[in-house]
């Protein structure tokens, strides 16, 4: 007689089976709703122990779409609590000359291993009929490292660089390993192959306490992070841990943090202007809907302030997700954030009507943290664009710590530096990340992220290179911030791609264009000025000079999210409401009222009721 088979595929939390019955006549196997029940044709009592299992999921073998063969059942059963509830099932059993098992990929449960949904998927037919052509976002239990996978041990600790030492199996680039026998977790990435056996990797988090010979596992995939609505209002770290003390993120899907850009034909080419309520971002370098916009500043100009304010304006107007992500920031800033967001009702910890999600890889983080979880929180927003078909906000602070600490782990590396000491990787890292931002015909990812610039040059090669990617830049100036003009926007460096009148229309490329003039002539009559004065300025230069000190101090604007540092109550502005007060001011209406009148003020109606006031209270 022809002997019933099963393939066994035997995991921590689930069992994978396939039995294939069509030519046997010694066991019976019948699929009926939720049970699986084996009687022994053959009188043999050594399957007893099978004879009813609960199942977590089986195909039935009538369904023609997963028919392999004509009797041939597939099915995943979920173990339960007590492991010593379950048959073990042992070599010597399978020697039954009624039941043939295959070994491949064994693995007893006691194992502590986890194990994904995703293998299940491998035995279905339909499985590769995926929905996403781009990406698998396959349900799993999690994402730690596979039965049966290559073991290595660990043969030199370098900082945040570790040496892992493997018999057979070397683990390809960017896999994700995990240290054995640590009370916390720490993951390895792989970065270099070191001959035939070992490998390179940089530590996600701190070294501190790992010796030589320690065993490590090979996940066999890179590092993969929860994704899904189950992360908004949440806060997790590089490797997708939850750190905001509020349990685990219960999420069924995971995906891998590096994947490939979108294709061209997935991309959307509309233009749309994202109105942010901030008088001189809308006027002069307006943000595109699905574009990359930088914020460019050196130390304390207002970077992180004002990427709250547009979190503020724009997410609470937006009718989608947000994804934060903090590359390298101070942790401060990412714990005020975070209950500020709390109070303004954009994370809601009551429900399940948070808006944002929140990646943190902070100041104190080791590099390879830092380097990575910025593809962490792009990960999470690629989810919600390629999935939800949502139009998400990425907000991302601090670009420039993403090329540090990309900085920093070549050089333990030991890679050759390039210019100014930065990775000979700098370009290839920076386009890698930023290609995989942009709108398809899904959805869109808008990003706004924040640029340090070292010792406020622009032509270092991080911030330059950052250039190259961006929509629009929004530039910082010290010199401006040291006027008391916050935001310290420089009108004249700030640029927009989409600054443009087919795009934006006539009417507001005129004004803006007209502003810029304006302030470039008092730009160029400011070293006459210095060294003659103004009476020595002819009337026409008087007349530009006083409407440019104007709009300079009328492109201040007080924020919401400062309310508390400036004592001015923030103002949202309209897009149609900035035009008609630059052009009114352009125009010469407003020449007679004093230049303090504009300072601090949202649209130009205030400015009026201010130079009242400051009337009254002169006279």
């Amino acid at each position: 007689m022809q002997p019933a088979s099963a393939k066994w595929y035997d995991r921590r939390d689930y069992v994978f089976i396939e039995f294939c019955v069509e030519d046997s006549k010694d066991v019976n196997v019948n699929f009926e709703k939720s049970k699986l029940t084996f009687s022994c044709l053959g009188g043999s009592d050594n399957f007893k122990h099978l004879n009813e299992i609960d199942l977590f999921h089986c195909i039935d073998p009538n369904d023609s779409k997963h028919k392999r063969t004509d009797r041939s059942i597939l099915c995943c059963l979920r173990k339960g609590e007590s492991g010593q509830s379950w048959p073990r099932l042992t070599k010597e059993r399978a020697k039954l000359n009624w039941l043939s098992v295959d070994f491949n990929n064994w693995k007893d449960w006691e194992d502590d291993s986890d194990e994904d949904m995703s293998n299940f998927d491998r035995f279905s037919e339909d499985s590769q009929d995926s929905d996403d052509e781009t990406r698998d976002y396959a349900a799993q239990t999690s994402p730690s490292p596979k039965a049966g996978a290559a073991t290595g041990r660990i043969v030199a600790v370098i900082g945040a660089v570790v040496d892992v030492q493997f018999d057979e199996g070397l683990p390809p680039i960017l896999n994700a390993l995990e240290v054995q026998g640590r009370e916390t977790r720490l993951v390895l990435e792989v970065a270099q192959h070191l001959g035939e056996s070992t490998v390179r990797t940089i530590a996600m988090d701190g070294t501190e306490g790992l010796v030589r010979g320690q065993k490590v596992l090979d996940s066999g995939a890179p590092i993969k992070i929860p994704v899904g609505p189950e992360t908004l209002g949440r806060i997790m770290n590089v490797i997708g841990e939850p750190i905001d003390e509020r349990g685990p993120i219960k999420t069924k899907q995971f995906a891998a943090i590096h994947a490939e850009a979108p294709e061209f034909m997935e991309m959307s080419v509309e233009q749309e202007i994202l109105v942010t309520g901030i008088k001189v971002v809308d006027l002069l370098a307006p943000y595109a809907k699905g574009g990359k916009i930088g914020l460019f500043g050196g130390a304390g100009v207002g970077k992180t302030v004002l990427i709250m304010e547009l979190i503020n304006n724009v997410a609470k107007a937006h009718g989608g997700y947000s994804v934060f992500a903090g590359v390298g920031e101070r942790t401060r800033e990412g714990n005020d954030l975070y209950h500020e967001m709390i109070e303004s009702g954009v994370i809601n910890l009551k429900d399940a009507t948070s808006k944002v999600a929140l990646v943190y890889g902070q100041m104190n983080e080791p590099p390879g943290a830092r380097a990575r979880v910025a593809l962490t929180g792009l990960t999470v927003a690629e989810y919600f664009r390629d999935q939800e078909g949502q139009d998400v906000l990425l907000f991302i602070d601090n670009i420039f710590r993403f090329t540090q600490a990309g900085s920093e782990v070549s050089a333990l590396l030991g890679r050759i530096p390039s210019a100014v000491g930065y990775q000979p990787t700098l370009a290839t890292d920076m386009g890698t990340m930023q290609e995989r931002i942009t709108t398809t015909k899904k959805g869109s990812i808008t990003s706004v992220q924040a640029i340090y610039v070292p010792a406020d040059d622009l032509t270092d090669p991080a911030p330059a290179t950052t250039f190259a990617h961006l929509d629009a830049t929004t530039v910082l100036s010290r010199a401006i911030a040291e006027l008391g003009i916050y935001p310290a926007v420089d009108p004249l460096d700030s640029t927009s791609r989409i600054m443009d009148p087919n795009i934006v229309g006539n009417e507001h490329y005129d004004v803006a264009r007209g502003v810029q003039k304006i302030l470039q002539d008092y730009k160029s009559l400011q070293d006459i000025i210095a060294i003659l004065g103004m009476d020595e300025l002819s009337e026409e230069d008087k007349l530009t000079v006083s409407r440019a000190r104007k709009i300079q101090r009328f492109l201040s604007q007080p924020f919401q999210v400062a309310e508390v540092f400036t004592g001015h109550m923030g103002k949202l502005v309209p897009l149609k409401e900035t035009i008609k007060g630059f052009q009114q001011i352009l125009a010469g209406e407003y020449d007679h009222l004093p230049e303090q009148a504009f300072y601090m003020v949202g649209p130009i109606e205030e400015a009026v009721a201010k130079a009242d006031k400051l009337a009254e209270e002169h006279s």
